[in-house]
């Protein structure tokens, strides 16, 4: 049998069993249940369910044997959705995958509380480094530290070439933004006595 057939198939039973669940079972020990994947044998025979139930274990244990109990109800759903000579036979499973990822994440922070902390201040002396424009203290964009280092000199021939061509002053990315903006402005000259009157 193809292995896109049985993805397919597998597809369905999962959208067919969690819109069952969520929808049209009444049994009160199924609640809070996603269906996160179905796996399905290659002569379409057997499926196995993993579902993952919120809560501690034994309601996990109660919910799955709920589950369990409606499984000829959800192959009757199957049963009319996908069409094939034999409809699955539903087996349901638990999906440690949520568990042990929390666990780990737990786990995690137990052992680098220390690492996290200073990362969160380099962070923090990076922002007050910057001002609202994205530039730090020197003028330099923030992050193209490295690249303006490796591409300064490089960068400014460059510009000093194409300014000497044109005639024009290329501003200079060492000023800040004030210093080029005072820098652009035109001096006024001194208005003469007869033109004041």
């Amino acid at each position: 049998m193809s292995s896109r057939r049985v993805l397919k198939v597998a597809e369905a039973i999962r959208e067919v069993v969690s819109m069952a669940i969520l929808t049209e079972l009444r049994d009160p020990r199924v609640r809070d249940v996603t269906v996160t994947y179905v796996e399905v044998s290659g002569d379409l025979r057997q499926a196995k369910v993993h579902v993952s139930v919120m809560g501690g274990e034994a309601k996990q244990k109660l919910t799955l044997r709920g589950l369990q109990n409606a499984a000829g109800f959800l192959q009757q759903k199957v049963a009319h959705r996908i069409e094939t000579r034999y409809t699955p036979r539903l087996t349901f499973l638990l999906d440690q995958g949520v568990k042990h990822s929390i666990e780990v994440s737990r786990l995690l922070s137990e052992l680098l509380p220390a690492e996290h902390e200073a990362g969160e201040e380099t962070v923090n002396e990076e922002m007050v480094n910057e001002d609202a424009f994205g530039e730090d203290m020197h003028g330099d964009i923030a992050g193209d530290e490295a690249d303006d280092e490796a591409g300064d000199e490089a960068g400014d021939e460059a510009d000093d070439e194409a300014g000497d061509e044109a005639g024009d002053e290329q501003p200079s990315h060492d000023r800040t933004l004030d210093e080029r903006t005072f820098a652009e402005e035109p001096e006024e000259e001194p208005l003469d006595e007869a033109e004041r009157s």
